[in-house]
């Protein structure tokens, strides 16, 4: 009985090799896996990225076996990533051409119990910056054949072929032994060879439309049958632009759409997808405007709210979505999106190739807008709340933020910012690796979720601001994908300009990019009403080269300005009052320039801070976070001492903490939160913008590095503690940040007429206004410090966190502050806040063992004298005193070393100089080793 082997492009693993062999050639062509094989690489062929690249290249290789899940679980990789094996480095022939040699099972070391299917490549220069794969940017397959009789159509060399009409090409069949071959053109026979190992074939196309090519070889009791089509392309497809659309999809109405794609120096372009079967015919196939810059098509017939999923064909061989669509689907990532995240997503069409593809829906439900009356918070003013879907919900969701906000709305922030949510590769990442610009990433959930959230913000006075990611783009990007020999891309440098570039590099000086820019940020003010952007890595949107000198990047470009400039008129065309925020850290001179045209910039003090929250003080002076202090006529700088991008304070504090004081030791809990709050209450009493990372209100303590504390994985997941805020030490923590974000409310906080003084362990911040003056005073060092001060005035003057008074007789007063102490006075009284703790002075929650100090005073209330006692469960170091509300010294009763028991101490009432307190409520604080417990008293005259 004849046995029959049917080759059909559909099978599973062949298909991504059948179009793309070009990159690769290889002798023998049928190889076993006992073969030795000679491969060659151009690099020339396929996104062509190391086409010359100055050697070596090196392969970095896998197998997929018979026990692969799919073309991406490679098994046998000869190497990591980042290493250089000797064994796979590439053999240079001149020409862009490579060679690499090896036999098959021995070089991978596969066990022979393990079928060999495809040898998987991609290649690379030696640090790995520079990847070359196939041009839409997928894996490089190579056949593992058992012994047999197999075929193959050795040209042409892309499969499927488009062709014009007249333009000959060869068709070469070869077998892997002697056999009769018959070449059959749409089921017709064209040629027959017997008793041969090739036939070759040479065909005119006429007429327009697919051709099936089909090749059956036998050798008497096997038969092997292969295929492709060719295309043959109208003669003229050309047709003007219809008025009214432009670049992306047009709904035209509830049943019809216009397609357009910009591709200049593309030859053809398919629509293809659910609404014609993902079928190519005249119907599918796009005019070609006048001037070859773009491809369209009007598709008809359409069912009202019905969602279809299409691609473009570009060339025959690159399948991209739409660049503009609002919602992508991706095989690999969809199937971790849950039905509670994502209600009713569609399946990834069976008839798709690729990974991706667009989805257009005609005759949407628009989004029911119910804020109608937002004010947008004055950008001056802006107190920014950083977060990250992934980290800060369990659920990861738009919806599940939107029921959040009371937490924001409660902290006071009248602004968050979302990094990126626009649809990025994987899912798991912080989204700075984008792919689809206009489409939310499903993986938080639908687009109305999303416009709900900001719109619950706005009907809380919150502004909502996009975190945009215009310096790069990965490389499933439509953009990226379009050309991938970025030598001749519209959008992107082959080389990147400056030493920071991750992925692809937009050139911003190229019209192409500055439109799909400006297409992409009136698309998410205008459909989404964000408020505004923060551009990611805005330092980078320059065509001066820099190279690897980050010193040379941070000069002042004018180059660099006026392509800022542009991109922010456009913006300010749509949204005249959008905010426009950069991450840019370039020279003063460039961003005094850029902050007077209208733009924040972020300021990193993150270093600063945290050195004078950890006591480490010579290098703490963080009075940069004053726009006075740089020189700025505007109050534009964004001051922040946590982001995304930088370690958190409270892990500073924990891990690397000052413990020189054992009375006073910052890397426990209670010390460390205290600490934070001392750096909050010099940050947001500063006038100008204020940005805090998630939780940090809250004293979020696992590094950045979490749980590796490499960089390795910085980005990974990271612990979400919401019970953190039924902590009460926490929670205090929290209500001080409340407080001290209200005070902005006040003028006086958004005065121009300020100074901030920090260097050293006495840092001052002055604050005149005719309402109000204010003075904000802090010891950063570890032990008790005297801390002068200038008041505006003499005279009663407030302290704003206990409502107590304070009587200046003299404008330079110098105050006793215990280590990491601070006051806010006003020379006008305001709402105390409600604490759980005085600031400064708090519970410390180093007592693993939760034992019980029995910290006590009696009487309370007191006229004369007042005993005050307590156990020790160990020996330590123990002091005991005295303090008023506002944290200065009144009386030391204790300092030394005590062993374990009972003790009990007698103060009367007088202060360290012996003379009487006057009458009011005091605070008494024990201090045992790293145990800190406070109490009160009240005096009584």
């Amino acid at each position: 009985m004849k046995h029959l082997k049917i080759l059909l492009i559909s099978l599973l693993f062949l298909l991504p090799n059948l179009a793309k062999a070009q990159v690769l050639t290889w002798e023998p062509l049928f190889a076993t896996d006992a073969d030795s094989v000679t491969i060659i690489y151009d690099a020339s062929q396929g996104n062509a990225a190391l086409e010359g690249v100055a050697p070596p290249i090196y392969a970095h290789t896998g197998v997929i076996t018979n026990l692969s899940t799919g073309p991406s679980n490679w098994r046998y990789v000869k190497a990591n990533w980042s290493t250089n094996l000797p064994q796979c480095q590439l053999q240079p022939l001149g020409g862009n051409l490579y060679q690499i040699g090896f036999r098959i099972r021995e070089f991978y070391g596969v066990p022979e119990s393990e079928q060999i299917l495809q040898l998987a490549f991609v290649f690379r220069n030696s640090n790995g910056s520079v990847v070359g794969r196939n041009a839409d940017g997928s894996d490089i397959f190579l056949p593992v054949y058992q012994p047999g009789l197999y075929s193959a159509f050795t040209q042409p060399a892309n499969r499927p072929l488009f062709v014009n009409e007249g333009e000959v090409f060869n068709v070469r069949v070869q077998t892997s032994q002697t056999a009769n071959i018959d070449l059959q053109i749409n089921n017709t026979s064209v040629a027959t060879a017997s008793t041969t190992q090739q036939l070759d074939y040479s065909v005119t196309p006429s007429g327009s439309g697919q051709n099936w090519v089909k090749s059956v070889v036998t050798d008497g009791s096997t038969e092997v049958v292969d295929s492709f089509y060719y295309y043959t392309i109208p003669a003229s497809n050309v047709a003007e632009l219809p008025d009214g659309v432009r670049d992306g999809i047009n709904y035209i109405d509830e049943t019809t759409v216009t397609l357009v794609l910009f591709a200049p120096y593309k030859e053809f372009v398919f629509a293809i997808g659910d609404f014609n079967n993902w079928q190519m015919s005249d119907a599918s196939l796009m005019h070609q405007t006048p001037d070859a810059q773009r491809y369209w098509v009007t598709i008809t017939g359409l069912t009202p709210q019905q969602e279809y999923a299409f691609q473009y064909l570009v060339d025959g061989v690159i399948r991209i979505g739409d660049p503009y669509c609002d919602k992508i689907l991706n095989k690999t990532n969809d199937v971790f999106i849950s039905e509670e995240t994502y209600p009713g997503l569609m399946d990834f069409p069976a008839q798709a190739q690729g990974n991706i593809v667009s989805v257009l829906q005609t005759a949407q439900e628009p989004y029911p807008w119910q804020t109608t009356d937002y004010v947008r918070p004055p950008k001056e003013n802006l107190v920014i709340y950083e977060l990250l879907m992934r980290d800060f919900l369990g659920k990861h969701d738009f919806a599940t933020l939107a029921d959040t906000l009371n937490y924001l709305q409660n902290l006071g922030v009248n602004a968050i910012e979302l990094m990126p949510v626009m649809e990025f590769s994987g899912n798991l990442s912080w989204g700075y690796n984008p792919i689809y610009y206009c489409a939310p990433d499903k993986y938080y959930g639908t687009k109305n979720d999303l416009k709900r959230v900001i719109d619950e913000c706005h009907a809380r006075g919150m502004a909502v601001i996009l975190d945009m990611v215009l310096n790069q783009a990965d490389n499933d990007c439509a953009l990226v994908q379009l050309y991938p020999n970025l030598n001749q891309s519209i959008y992107f440098n082959a080389t990147a300009t400056h030493p920071f570039s991750v992925f692809n590099d937009f050139n911003h000086e190229s019209a192409a990019t500055q439109y799909f820019v400006d297409r992409v940020n009136e698309y998410w003010l205008t459909e989404f009403r964000f408020d505004g952007y923060r551009f990611d890595l805005s330092k980078g949107f320059t065509q001066t080269n820099s190279g690897t000198d980050v010193g040379a990047w941070s000069n002042y470009d004018a180059s660099r300005i006026a392509l800022l400039k542009r991109m922010s008129d456009q913006i300010w065309l749509t949204d005249p009052d959008a905010y426009v925020i950069l991450e840019h850290f370039a020279a003063n001179s460039e961003e005094k320039e850029l902050s007077d045209y209208g733009m924040m910039l972020w300021g990193n003090l993150n270093y600063n801070y945290c050195e004078a929250a950890m006591g480490w003080l010579s290098n703490s002076n963080f009075s940069s976070i004053s726009y006075i202090n740089r020189g700025w006529t505007n109050p534009h700088l964004v001051g922040y001492f946590e982001s995304h991008d930088e370690e958190r304070s409270m892990f500073r504090n924990l891990t690397f903490g000052n413990t020189a004081n054992p009375d006073y030791n910052i890397r426990t809990l209670g010390v460390a939160l205290r600490r934070v709050q001392q750096i909050a209450a010099f940050l947001y009493t500063v006038p100008g913008p204020k940005m805090l990372w998630q939780f940090g209100e809250l004293g979020y303590d696992y590094s950045i590095n979490y749980p590796t504390n490499t960089d390795a994985s910085r980005t990974d997941p990271k612990p979400i503690r919401w019970d953190y805020a039924e902590q009460p030490e926490r929670l205090n923590l929290y209500k001080t940040f409340k407080a001290l974000i209200g005070l902005r409310q006040y003028p006086t906080f958004q005065t121009n007429d300020f100074s901030v003084s920090a260097s050293g362990y006495a840092k001052r911040i002055y604050l005149n206004h005719p309402d109000m003056n204010a003075v904000v005073l802090g010891n950063f060092d570890i032990v008790s410090a005297n801390v002068s001060g200038t008041f505006q005035h003499t005279g009663t003057w407030y302290d704003y966190f206990t409502g107590e008074t304070i009587d200046i007789t003299n404008t330079s007063t110098t105050l006793n502050l215990a280590p990491g102490m601070f006051h806010i006075f006003t020379d006008q009284p305001l709402p105390t806040p409600e604490l759980e703790f005085s600031v400064g002075i708090g519970p410390n929650t180093d007592n693993p063992n939760n034992y019980d100090y029995a910290l006590q005073c009696a009487p309370n209330p007191v006229t004369d004298q007042v005993q005050i006692s307590y156990q020790l469960p160990e020996a330590t170091q123990v002091s005991l005193s005295v303090f008023t509300l506002t944290g200065q010294l009144v009386k030391t009763l204790h300092t030394g070393f005590q062993t374990p028991g009972s003790y009990n101490f007698t103060w009367n009432t007088t202060n360290n100089g012996g003379m009487p307190v006057a009458a009011g409520n005091y605070l008494f604080r024990l201090e045992a080793g790293a145990y800190v417990e406070t109490g009160k008293v009240v005096v009584v005259r």
